[in-house]
């Protein structure tokens, strides 16, 4: 066992969660969190762009309007996200409608202005011009409206955002358009004002799509959740109740092909559970009396009674749903410098507008062509792809890396976890399975009577040692025999009657390890023996690591013979009887020498080494201390899970790394030409927007990032 030790450091005493619908982009983030930081008592401010959430720790003193106003003055509404873990409304769907109108109006405008592109003139080109702006100007008003209410919410608050340089563009746009028209001129811009805002308002449903996509992990959670379950009264009837009535104490009648609503353990019965969509992991788990099982989770092959120990929010799937919904983008140093680009954009692209205007006018080319390359300035120079680099590269490959079975508690984690180059892992529960399981020797040596009496008795047992017994004994088809006057006593294990023999399942008294023996009257005593595994895997994944340029060792709390047994099977330098502090010490010593740490453990003891790490890992069954403070945490068994999220957060990098390349440089060859008078307002707009899709279409290739 590891020794326990309170973790250090202070923590908030409240955290609140605020849902914000006006952010979508890495800006807004910003914005975000320097108002909210500097709302005095406030300890830090978290956004979960995908989300359109931001958790806030701060003191108790603080209260929930003081955090809305500071975000009010900066232009953006908020309301808190009440305690339920529904899933927030569609980004998606409040952009379809405008994305039709322009669509079909762009369509239509085209239509028209290919005629003039083709000759005709005088009446004609005049009508023409007149009908592109009874069509255009409505829709252009219509379609532009989350950019028109964005740009005033930021004005009106004397702050900017990227949308009022947009807003800018596409009224200057459409006035000289309306200008032309009504003056007879030679152009109106009707059309490249359409194609502006339907690019845009393309590229922002896509991006708004891919995050619900990636929010689908946590809403097919949700989905997963049976609506209710049968209880048993207290006179053995049956009684359905809705899952949200479901409290501690109530038995659940479990039938096969139905679906858990609540976390619990089994009171009677024994049957197969998928738990595949918590833990990544295909093969069902057995589990009789006394085990856990989880909400969510399908119960394959028979009825079973089954104890709820929590329901609602406190089950092991709201957990996991809520660890998922807390993954997002922080302090990283990409995204630190996509949050200094977006700061200075809306001034920055003013001044290269203003200045391409001047420049034009004091070269003669009058104020219609000067207006007309000054528009094409603001519209071409939206910094959306470099705002996009680093989150939409996250969302991604969180989500890839979920449906392999690794939670992502925190995106920025990825970028600090492709630098190590030091592993340092824990014995029990994370190199091991952290639970004994019998000796597969030791059970082929049982008799089939005997191997039956043992788990008939095991199955009466809450013991560890015998809920092993139990799944080891069930997994290899074994049938419990029928006993009689079975009893229970703490400490001396559980005795019975078997066909008029008296049995018994106890502790042994003199044994090397861990052990427990079973008695059978008129047979020779036998002794059940148990060991605590090494994850499957382990070779490999270890193996993958040195690979991938990654030294692993093992520092653990428990005594220094049993690690140095692991460290001989494992092939690993290992130190054993490490105190949390020890521990803390020799990731500071291999920092010190510049290595970047990964710390993978499980206890509640390993909470400041997984603190002090420049990434962590943890495995699901982790104490709550150990899931809280991992960066990463792994839901199956299979210790491969950590050179898999290691291989996905390289990859991510690469893909962020592009992704700025593909922005900047976009920048760097659009600007200039744009300046130059070589871009029209329709072209800008058609290369802005593309720039936004090929940093998300790059982003998407993640998706396989985790295999």
């Amino acid at each position: 066992m590891n020794a326990i030790a309170p973790t250090t450091g202070l923590t908030p005493a409240e955290s609140t969660v605020l849902v914000v619908p006006g952010m979508h982009c890495a800006g807004c983030m910003a914005k975000v969190e320097r108002a909210l930081g500097a709302v005095p008592g406030v300890v830090a401010a978290r956004v979960n762009l995908t989300a359109r959430q931001v958790r806030v720790e701060h003191d108790p003193a603080v209260t929930m309007p003081a955090l809305m106003d500071a975000l009010g003055n900066v232009g953006f509404a908020s309301q808190p996200r009440g305690e339920e873990l529904a899933p927030p409304p569609s980004a998606v769907k409040p952009l379809l409608a405008p994305l039709a109108v322009a669509g079909f109006a762009c369509m239509n405008v085209m239509l028209l202005s290919v005629s003039i592109w083709s000759g005709a003139d005088g009446s004609t080109k005049v009508l023409f011009h007149w009908l592109s702006a009874l069509i255009g100007v409505p829709a252009i008003l219509y379609a532009g409206m989350p950019f028109f209410t964005s740009a005033w919410s930021a004005l009106s608050k004397r702050t900017t955002n990227m949308d009022v340089p947009i807003s800018i563009g596409v009224t200057l746009a459409t006035a000289l358009s309306l200008y032309e028209t009504a003056t007879h001129g030679k152009d109106a811009w009707f059309d490249g004002t359409l194609m502006l805002l339907l690019f845009l308002l393309a590229g922002r449903a896509l991006d708004a799509a891919m995050r619900d996509r990636a929010r689908a992990g946590v809403d097919a959670l949700l989905r997963q959740a049976a609506p209710g379950a049968m209880v048993v009264a207290r006179d053995g009837g049956l009684e359905w109740l809705p899952a949200t009535d479901l409290v501690p104490g109530l038995v659940m009648r479990v039938a096969a092909g139905e679906r858990l609503a609540a976390d619990g353990e089994l009171i009677a019965g024994a049957s197969r559970f998928d738990q595949s969509l918590l833990t990544g992991e295909s093969a069902p788990v057995t589990a009789g009396v006394g085990d856990p099982v989880l909400a969510g989770t399908l119960n394959i092959d028979a009825p079973v009674d089954v104890r709820v120990t929590a329901a609602g929010q406190g089950t092991t799937l709201a957990e996991i749903a809520r660890l998922m919904e807390a993954s997002g983008q922080v302090r990283s140093a990409y995204v630190r410098i996509a949050d200094r680009a977006s700061r200075l954009y809306a001034p920055a692209v003013h001044t290269l507008a203003a200045l391409t205007f001047a420049g034009w006018m004091i070269a003669g080319a009058g104020v219609h062509q000067s207006l007309v390359i000054a528009i094409a300035v603001l519209i071409i120079t939206c910094p959306c792809a470099l705002g996009l680099a680093v989150p939409v590269a996250q969302v991604v490959a969180c989500s890839a890396l979920m449906k392999q079975g690794v939670m992502v508690k925190d995106g920025s984690a990825l970028e600090r976890l492709a630098s190590v180059d030091r592993a340092l892992l824990d014995k029990t529960g994370t190199l091991t399975m952290g639970r004994p399981l019998p000796d597969p020797a030791t059970l082929d040596a049982l008799p089939a009577d005997a191997a039956a009496v043992a788990l008939g008795l095991a199955s009466h047992s809450r013991h560890p040692l015998s809920r092993a017994l139990v799944e080891a004994l069930v997994a290899r088809g074994v049938t419990p025999a029928a006993l009689t006057d079975v009893q229970e006593q703490a400490g001396q294990g559980v005795r019975a009657q078997w066909n008029g023999a008296a049995v018994a399942l106890h502790r042994p008294e003199a044994a090397s390890g861990i052990a427990t023996a079973l008695d059978i009257a008129g047979q020779p005593a036998r002794l059940i023996t148990f060991a605590d595994r090494l994850r499957p895997e382990t070779d490999r994944a270890l193996a993958e690591m040195r690979a991938l340029g990654i030294e692993p060792a093992i520092l653990s709390g428990d005594n220094a013979a049993a690690v140095a047994d692991v460290g001989q099977a494992t092939g690993l330098t290992a130190q054993g009887n490490a105190s949390p502090a020890d521990k803390q010490a020799a990731i500071a010593a291999l920092q010190a020498d510049g290595h970047k740490v990964l710390m993978a453990g499980d206890g509640l003891n390993d909470g400041p080494a997984l603190s002090a790490a420049n990434a962590s890992i943890a495995p699901g069954t982790a104490s709550d201390v150990g899931r809280q403070t991992a960066d990463f945490v792994f839901l199956g068994d299979a210790l491969t899970a950590i050179p898999r999220t290691i291989r996905a957060a390289r990859r991510t990098m690469r893909v962020v790394q592009e992704n700025f390349v593909l922005a900047i440089g976009y920048n760097v060859l659009a600007v200039p030409l744009a300046m130059a008078g070589y871009v029209t307002p329709l072209i800008a707009a058609a290369a802005m927007s593309t720039s936004s899709l090929i940093v998300i279409a790059n982003s998407l290739r993640l998706v396989r990032a985790a295999k």
